[in-house]
């Protein structure tokens, strides 16, 4: 294998990682918060991916991308409120299979909605035919925003929960809900909220690549997956951690192709899943979050 080819292999990697990294620290966000294992979170990029779709014939790119960002955020709020809010220190069990029910329930209505065709939003800058050479590899503009949108996102939410008072009352909340309910923490709202910033972070994540990989109806599972194994990889709660597994994810899915078949390219991430859950089902850096229990949600 060439230098070059090693780099571009590289650089695919890093891009597809930032992407899992932006899914896996959705379901950090939900899960320090709430307890709950979310996999409704990669359907938010694919909302998020086609909302704009829809609304950038009609508007500026830049106020499309806002709008669909904030919808999905909505949509967010609304499945938590519609049907997890009321519930009362339900099974772990019971939530998982609420949370897969709910991603049928999104990934249905936008095949509805949007029929099965295969959309994408125009690039940012630049076009398909576009391209950086870097070292010899040749690299999309697009993939520059993709990494932009993910380094955003999280340096945003690192000055977000160590800077403002919102964001330290969900870490204190995360950490010991009774506690922070005794300093006058609105717990419940502080729940919703992070549905909000799950949900907006995903969309805006789901944008950003939608001119690379095109966005369907269907594309919200396969990205749970490898969110979720960058969160467990990771461990759960601590979203610093789930981007250095993203990235670890992203390269060894990126360099698997060179050894298996492009149709076998998702099992090297279903592979790092099921060895984690058996050998380190902490992640790879223990003591994450803590989780709020029972009324908070």
């Amino acid at each position: 294998m060439d230098p070059v080819q090693v780099l571009q292999y590289i650089l695919s990697g890093i891009t597809s990682g930032a992407v899992y990294a932006v899914v896996g620290i959705g379901f950090d966000i939900v899960y320090s918060a709430t307890g709950i294992i979310n996999f409704a979170q990669g359907d938010f990029l694919m909302l998020g991916g086609m909302i704009a779709v829809s609304l950038a014939p009609h508007m500026p790119l830049s106020l499309a991308v806002f709008c669909a960002v904030a919808a999905t955020g909505c949509v967010g709020v609304l499945l938590h409120v519609v049907f997890i809010r009321w519930l009362r220190s339900p099974a772990v069990l019971r939530l998982i299979i609420l949370t897969i029910g709910l991603s049928i329930l999104l990934r249905e209505a936008a095949l509805h909605v949007w029929d099965e065709k295969v959309r994408a939003l125009p690039f940012f800058s630049g076009d398909e035919t576009s391209s950086l050479a870097v070292l010899g590899a040749r690299v999309s503009p697009q993939v520059l925003w993709v990494l932009a949108v993910a380094a955003l996102i999280v340096a945003g939410l690192g000055l977000f929960f160590r800077l403002t008072l919102t964001g330290k009352a969900m870490r204190a909340c995360a950490s010991n809900a009774s506690a922070a309910r005794l300093c006058g923490v609105d717990a419940s709202a502080l729940v919703t909220l992070s549905f909000f910033l799950s949900a907006a972070l995903g969309a805006l994540a789901g944008c950003a690549v939608s001119p690379i990989t095109q966005t369907s109806y269907d594309m919200g599972t396969p990205l749970a997956v490898k969110g979720f194994t960058c969160a467990v990889l990771g461990g759960l709660g601590s979203p610093t951690a789930a981007v250095a597994a993203g990235l670890l994810v992203g390269l060894v899915e990126s360099f698997s192709v060179s050894v298996l078949p492009l149709a076998f390219k998702d099992v090297a991430s279903l592979c790092i899943l099921l060895a984690i859950l058996v050998l380190r089902p902490q992640g790879l850096f223990a003591g994450g979050s803590r989780s709020l229990k029972g009324g908070n949600r």
